[in-house]
């Protein structure tokens, strides 16, 4: 995420300079400093923080021990679950501190920049941290969304489970396909357009009217087949998933009597 972000930003002109404690590939044309990283962090207003969610202290430390922050700058981490005390080794310094985190997957820095227009980002911080990260959110094409720092863990669960869950849970779904039979070369492709579709569905019609399926329709036979056939470690996720598809069916206007049956159906 932190050479997808450098790779956007400077299509848009901006400068920018990655800097890592030993050297590692990057993307083109993103510089690498290792070593003394006083003067790139010292000509710089804008720091991101650009490691994995864990090592954000240690790197605030590190920012500390090159001597090189002060008043004039800004600087922002990435992870979604946290707010600025992530980086209150700087606040004797008298840096701007906050949090800037893309709601986009980027698993290849060089689609980033696409990736990232259009999309949202949670922030997080001091008002001068908060201007930086508008200012940032503006830069990538993305619209930045304002948090208060103690709903950031809330705010993250949620972007697991659109993203993460929803990645796992296809793989469970090929997964038991291939166990029915259906061909491993065609697995894979097989349940694409299904997702594409109830994707499509929910940006057209938001989550509470897009659902589909057995849940929504009130076939109680039906379910009671599916958690007939699937394994017991499947059929706990299909319950404790199918709970949450019922209290959509149920604001959709699914009538009372089939509503608790499926409930029985779906109780751990």
């Amino acid at each position: 995420m932190g050479q997808g972000i450098a790779l956007a930003l400077v299509a848009g002109g901006w400068e920018v300079t990655l800097l890592a404690r030993s050297a590692r590939p990057v993307a083109s044309p993103l510089a690498l400093r290792t070593g003394d990283w006083g003067p790139a962090v010292g000509a710089a207003e804008l720091v991101l923080v650009a490691t994995p969610d864990d090592a954000i202290p240690d790197a605030a430390a590190a920012l500390v021990a090159c001597g090189a922050v002060g008043p004039a700058h800004v600087v922002l981490h990435l992870a979604g679950p946290l707010d600025r005390s992530a980086l209150s080794a700087l606040a004797p310094t008298g840096a701007a501190l906050g949090s800037f985190h893309p709601l986009q997957t980027v698993a290849d820095s060089a689609r980033a920049p696409a990736r990232l227009r259009g999309a949202f980002a949670g922030i997080e911080g001091d008002a001068r941290a908060l201007a930086a990260a508008e200012r940032l959110a503006e830069a990538l094409g993305m619209t930045p969304v304002r948090l208060r720092a103690e709903a950031k863990p809330l705010y993250h669960a949620a972007a697991v489970i659109t993203a993460n869950y929803t990645v796992a849970l296809a793989a469970m779904a090929e997964r038991i396909a291939q166990s029915a039979g259906v061909p491993e070369e065609v697995v894979g492709r097989m349940y694409q357009p299904l997702l594409a579709g109830a994707v499509g569905n929910v940006a057209a019609l938001g989550a509470r009217r897009a659902l589909t399926g057995p849940i929504r329709r009130g076939d109680v036979a039906t379910v009671r087949a599916h958690l007939t056939a699937l394994a017991p470690g499947d059929a706990a996720i299909y319950r404790a998933v199918g709970r949450a598809a019922l209290a959509l069916a149920r604001e959709a206007g699914l009538g009372e009597q089939a509503a608790a049956e499926l409930a029985r159906l779906l109780a751990d």
